[in-house]
């Protein structure tokens, strides 16, 4: 790429009764990450950059260095996530057909700690203005309405109700081979070849009528509001785990492992947090699980770190339809001549984690291609954005789906597999996982 990027950030005031940043949900091509009102909305295309293989973080981040170097930025707010800003998908395997790559936006809008900005990009020379960017941005909001006479301004969150004729069917496998594959892992955990491996089963929902991404994602970050909700072509759902936040020098990661469904807890005598407390913090197999994942974050954090501190004991996290068992590491990079580790940088060494994967990595991976007969694309692979400052937030692709047609949704969900796994209870708790997608597609449970 020849032209320099060049970016204007200012200001934005967005009405505070409005919803926050779901409010801009409002296209199906949007580029998202939100969490609790706050966080990133993207509009249009200015630039992509895509690869796969094992080297795809590596060469990501080389382009956007490259990109942002010598970049023409004015930044009157200079907050993270200001500037020149990426959106990212990222394939979970190595092997994989999918193409992982960053999108550039041509208009963000931002929301943190009660702030709102608003950056245009362009690679072209003219002059980028405040009320240029104002307009720019009004153009794709009307361009929504201009597209929908049903369209408001605002987020309608009323429940989705999918038309009757909505279906829902096997993906790769049947639950029944499924199960088996759940087996014959636990078989080879018990073969002591390797401690936990993660499990993943796709479902295909078809909708007649079509899929809406923006009120999938509208409903997502209303329901899930503890969680990360995010879009990037066609990627959509709802993430609780956090592979890597960077600000400044400060990286902070949520590691999940271990599982519930809240309606387990349907009729029990007491509290349900004291039920979750009891089952999942009680548990040796759960909290053997969870360790794991813990270990496998740390050590390969480690060598990018000068001090590290994570929860001695986990933490239960509630969500709407599961509880997890949850810890929350934080770290302060070291500074290398100079230098702290980009986010891509740190994400090449932390993928995949043993939350997704399983350990030892390399057994977990080639045990995953042969049990689960699919190819994974971009579920439970890094998504999330980077700026050019080197701060940035990527979640894990969980609890979403891929939208591959018009009417086509295929949804994930995968479970942690260790030698105590029963087959019908994982099966059980990828159900519990597909529910927050299923929802937002208007389709029971």
């Amino acid at each position: 790429m020849t032209s320099t990027l060049r970016t204007l950030t200012v200001p934005l005031d967005v009405d505070s009764s409005s919803g926050g940043l779901p409010s801009f949900l409002v296209r199906d091509d949007v580029l998202c990450w939100s969490r609790r009102e706050n966080g990133l909305v993207g509009f249009g295309e200015l630039a992509r950059f895509t690869a796969s293989g094992p080297d795809r973080f590596l060469e990501a981040d080389i382009w956007w260095r490259h990109l942002v170097i010598e970049a023409d930025v004015t930044d009157a707010v200079e907050l993270p996530g200001t500037g020149p800003v990426a959106f990212g998908s990222f394939a979970f395997s190595k092997t994989s057909a999918f193409e992982s790559g960053l999108v550039l936006p041509e208009i963000v809008v931002g929301i943190r700690d009660g702030k709102s900005w608003l950056t245009q990009l362009t690679l072209d020379d003219v002059e980028l203005t405040e009320a240029g960017a104002l307009a720019a941005l009004a153009g794709w909001l009307r361009t929504h309405q201009d597209d929908d006479d049903d369209a408001s301004p605002f987020v309608d969150l009323s429940p989705v109700t999918a038309d009757g004729t909505a279906t829902l069917a096997s993906g790769s496998l049947s639950e029944a081979d499924w199960k088996q594959a759940v087996a014959d892992g636990v078989a080879q955990i018990r073969t002591g070849k390797l401690e936990k491996l993660v499990l993943a089963r796709d479902v295909v929902a078809t909708l007649p009528h079509g899929v809406k991404a923006a009120k999938v994602l509208q409903q997502l970050a209303s329901r899930y509001r503890e969680c990360w909700t995010y879009g990037v072509d066609g990627l959509v759902g709802a993430t609780p785990e956090m592979l890597i936040q960077v600000e400044g020098r400060t990286a902070q990661a949520r590691v999940l492992a271990g599982t519930l469904d809240r309606r387990d807890a349907e009729g029990i005598d007491g509290s349900p947090m004291e039920y979750a407390e009891r089952v999942l913090a009680g548990s040796e197999k759960q909290r053997h699980e969870h360790e794991i994942a813990i270990q496998s974050l740390t050590t390969q954090l480690a060598p990018f770190s000068e001090a590290m501190n994570a929860h001695s004991e986990p933490f239960i996290l509630e969500l709407p339809n599961v509880w997890h068992l949850a810890s929350d590491v934080k770290a302060e990079l070291a500074d290398v001549e100079g230098h702290v580790p980009t986010c891509l940088a740190l994400i090449n060494a932390l993928h995949p984690t043993a939350a997704v994967c399983g350990t030892p990595t390399l057994v977990a991976g080639e045990l995953i291609r042969e049990l689960e007969h699919m190819d994974r694309g971009p579920y439970a692979g890094p998504v999330g954005w980077l700026d050019a400052a080197g701060n940035g937030e990527w979640g894990i692709a969980l609890r979403g789906a891929i939208i591959e047609s018009p009417t086509s949704v295929r949804l994930y969900a995968g479970c942690g597999i260790v030698e105590g796994s029963v087959p019908e209870a994982e099966l059980a708790e990828t159900w519990a996982k597909f529910r927050p997608m299923l929802e937002s597609l208007g389709i029971n449970s």
